[in-house]
């Protein structure tokens, strides 16, 4: 188990590119018999990129997956329906940025009399710069955090996440930033531009990472069997940064084609967190591909997780949502 320390969020992403190739040590291998037959597991961002490649993955295994998408919904549709029989999943319209949407998938979802065996979050953003939602919070801050926090939570207290269930994060190395969470100013909005985009990225990424940690202390504490996991899948090439400045769109695919992983790739360390039977009941499990890793010490505080906890509490409450 290794522990990396990076001064920036860049040349955390940097040392991720390097990685993919580096000789690394698995932990371990899922071979075609570990199935999900008869489990129900849930994508966010599934209708392209990671998420998509997580979904068919998912199916593959004989899973039914619900996909929240905010986009792309019909396409969607008739890309898996060439895969998979279209009664193996369903498709569920969420736009993160809005918290009455998240209400909408909970509700859903609850209708449907449901359990969760696997919910895995990853949709996620890299804007061109900051933008007030309705909210007043910045739009990375709320997708890329807090509505993975309400979200959860909202699925948990309505008894859509039960016992032995498994909860997955897709987060990133770049957590691994020299900035501590400001707890005190978290969430206010101010401006900037794409200078500080990579940097904020890994900083709301090391957020989600306490908010991991602190997540399965709490269940664990309520002696509730659900397992919390985060991972990190590499550089990807994926459409993340679909909202960077028109004139950087070509360097960008540039870079993505010639030294990022490739969706299907990238998705392997999420299967295997979703379908491994050894490494039920780890706590604080964090794969950087598929290498155990320990996360950064801040994101393990159990200080932060208290105050991250609260900030959030606040933070939905001012919303009176």
């Amino acid at each position: 188990m290794t522990k990396a320390k990076y001064k920036n969020p860049f040349m955390a992403t940097m040392n991720g590119i390097i990685d993919l190739f580096r000789k690394q040590t698995p932990i371990g291998e899922l071979n075609d018999t570990e199935r999900l037959d008869g489990k129900t597991c849930l994508v966010t961002g599934a209708n392209s990129g990671l998420g998509y490649a997580i979904a068919v993955q998912l199916l593959e295994r004989g899973a039914f997956v619900y996909l929240a998408c905010r986009s792309q919904i019909n396409e969607t549709q008739e890309r898996l329906s060439n895969i998979v029989e279209s009664k193996q999943f369903e498709i569920i319209s969420v736009d993160l940025s809005d918290f009455n949407s998240i209400n909408s998938l909970v509700d859903q979802l609850s209708q449907k009399n449901i359990a969760l065996d696997v919910a895995i979050f990853n949709a996620a953003m890299v804007p061109s710069g900051a933008k007030e939602l309705a909210s007043g919070l910045d739009e990375m801050f709320q997708v890329n955090y807090l509505s993975k926090f309400y979200l959860v939570n909202g699925l948990l207290n309505n008894n859509l996440i039960p016992s032995a269930a498994r909860i997955i994060f897709i987060s990133s190395e770049s957590h691994r930033t020299n900035k501590a969470i400001d707890f005190q100013n978290l969430g206010i909005f101010e401006e900037y531009n794409m200078g500080k985009v990579i940097e904020l990225y890994g900083y709301y990424k090391l957020v989600l990472n306490t908010f991991a940690v602190q997540l399965s202390r709490r269940l664990s504490k309520e002696s509730k069997n659900i397992d919390v996991f985060a991972m990190c899948p590499g550089p990807v090439n994926s459409n993340i940064a679909r909202k960077a400045p028109a004139w950087v769109q070509p360097i960008l695919r540039g870079v993505f084609t010639l030294f990022f992983s490739s969706p299907e790739k990238a998705a392997k360390p999420a299967i295997y967190l979703a379908c491994a039977k050894d490494i039920s009941g780890r706590e604080n499990l964090y794969l950087h591909l598929m290498q155990d890793k320990a996360m950064d010490d801040k994101a393990l505080k159990p200080s932060n997780g208290d105050a991250l906890w609260q900030r959030s509490e606040e933070l939905l409450a001012a919303l009176k949502i």
